[in-house]
């Protein structure tokens, strides 16, 4: 029995698993995964009335070091409970939510070992049952389990799944059906050249499981094979390094479109043929093209950070752009929200690459993302086109900046929304300040002047004693001059440090 509550992270468990790194000792450790998934068991036997000796729940992993050892101590928590244990091996985090769905699987509950794109040396767990993935309430309920008394003292059985290959075949029917190729149903993406970067993460299989039994050629993918050191490069899209190993990689190899995922693939980039990115912003609106032709007037569900150019292109497209939170649980939340009210929301999206699709159990799931572009990539080319003539229309910023200032005192969620309580007064009295109407998260202000023409949103960080800054602007130097703005007002906090912002303005 152990105190594991500031491990929470959000809706995961999240933690140091290994050595190495100065000033991080290790407190994600093998009795923390052994309680933790023995924890779980009792919380899912409540949740679902089945006495323990009746669920059945599978384990997974990514690629990282310490993965092997906090599955196997995550495994053994769940057998000392009497829970029937799938060990399911290398997997994707999506994909352990699906073996609780999939034909053939079906278990009671799922743990994914990651920490997502996080450094080497950290690790986590990810909890799901058949309803989705475990919200902020139930892992702080969790925890609390863990400082009781563990169900313990059995020894329930264990067997192995290549869970992977059986997603794989998922993704590949479903590939197969949204193509409808008659002449070449079951490889319709013969000729396409198309690179995958995994960064040696767990998205590897989708290069070999996937693509290569659908006729592409993948022979310009790099850094397929799983190695938790992350020697190349950190596996996430949102990682300037990553996107230039994987732009690299396409122009190099004069491939097709290029996919690049994150750690335990439920983020996913993509670059096309020209190697522009379609990232962030245009990855949102690639998606959005997709899911509104199935779903005129839909209302797309992003975080707050977008441009307001993205809300326009998909007014464009007829759908109605609905500007959230940060955090994919926020934003995946809200347009299951949405939807149940009456409101069709098809898709939920964050700019860091987190999508859900409604038609995909508003599950994160990065591969899933890529076959929709994938089904829409042979889908145009049966007409002569290309992906990028999608996003012709779209709009971007001459400039993008973000800037992050920490709060220096104990009680930082108090003097952060003090501070965003100020300025909202203070934007009030400015002449040419339009703050956003509609706006659930920090303070977003416009500006319309030529040379400024932009915005700014300050807003508090989900978990941490940060408040992060985000300025666009549609001219060159424009970011700067609305910086100098915020600057007017924010610098009177001597407890929160702006040196960021006066670094970016040369003070």
């Amino acid at each position: 029995m152990g105190d594991y509550r500031a491990l929470q992270n959000g809706s995961d468990i999240r933690g140091v698993a290994l050595e190495g790194v100065a000033g991080e000792p290790v407190n994600l450790t093998e009795q923390a995964a052994r309680e933790l998934a023995a924890a779980f068991a009792l919380w899912l036997s409540q949740k679902t009335g089945k006495p323990l000796p009746q669920l059945t729940v599978s384990v997974g992993r990514d690629s990282r070091l310490s993965g092997p050892a906090l599955l196997a101590a995550a495994a053994e928590g769940l057998q000392d409970a009497g829970v029937s244990v799938v060990d399911c091996q290398m997997a994707s985090t999506p994909a352990m939510f699906m073996s609780t769905v999939l034909p053939g699987h079906g278990y009671d509950g799922a743990i994914m070992i990651t920490a997502s794109h996080l450094p080497y040396n950290r690790n986590g767990l990810k909890f799901f049952t058949r309803e989705g993935g475990l919200e902020h309430e139930d892992i702080e309920a969790l925890t609390e389990l863990a400082l009781g008394e563990l169900p313990s003292g059995q020894s329930a059985p264990v067997r192995q799944a290549d869970l992977i290959s059986d997603y794989a075949l998922h993704l590949v029917k479903k590939i197969r059906e949204g193509i409808d190729d008659p002449d070449h149903y079951n490889q319709p993406l013969q000729g396409f050249k198309i690179a995958v970067d995994a960064g040696n993460g767990a998205g590897g299989f989708f290069a070999q499981k996937v693509l290569c039994p659908l006729g592409a050629d993948v022979s310009a993918s790099r850094y397929l094979d799983p190695d938790g050191r992350f020697p190349n490069h950190v596996p996430n899209p949102e990682d300037p390094a990553a996107m230039r190993s994987i732009i690299e990689a396409v122009k190099e190899g004069g491939c097709d479109l290029g996919l690049i995922f994150d750690t335990d693939v439920d983020r996913a980039g993509a670059v096309d043929r020209n190697g522009k990115e379609i990232n962030r912003n245009r990855l949102i609106a690639l998606l959005s093209c997709i899911v509104l032709e199935d779903c005129p007037g839909g209302t797309i569900v992003t975080d707050s950070v977008t441009s307001s150019h993205l809300g326009a292109f998909i007014e464009e497209l007829g759908g109605v752009h609905h500007r959230f939170k940060r955090g994919y649980k926020n934003v995946i939340n809200e347009s299951i929200r949405l939807a149940k009210e009456g409101v069709p929301s098809p898709l939920a999206i964050e700019t860091s690459g987190h999508g859900a699709l409604k038609e995909n159990y508003y599950l994160d799931d990065g591969a899933y993302l890529c076959a929709k572009i994938l089904i829409k990539a042979a889908t145009l080319r049966q007409v002569g086109k290309t992906i990028d003539t999608l996003l012709a229309d779209l709009q971007e910023p001459a400039e993008a900046v973000e800037l992050r200032f920490k709060i220096k005192v104990p009680d930082f969620a108090a003097y952060g929304k003090q501070v965003l309580a100020d300025l909202e007064s203070y934007v009030d009295a400015q002449p040419g300040w339009e703050k956003a109407p509609q706006n659930h998260e920090g303070i977003r202000v416009s500006f319309f002047d030529e040379g400024e023409r932009g915005w700014f949103l300050l807003r508090m960080s989900l978990h941490d004693p940060i408040l992060p800054l985000n300025i666009e602007s549609d001219d060159c130097g424009g970011a700067k001059k609305i910086a100098e703005k915020v600057y007017g007002f924010i610098q009177r906090y001597d407890q929160l440090d702006i040196q960021p912002l006066k670094t970016y303005l040369g003070l």
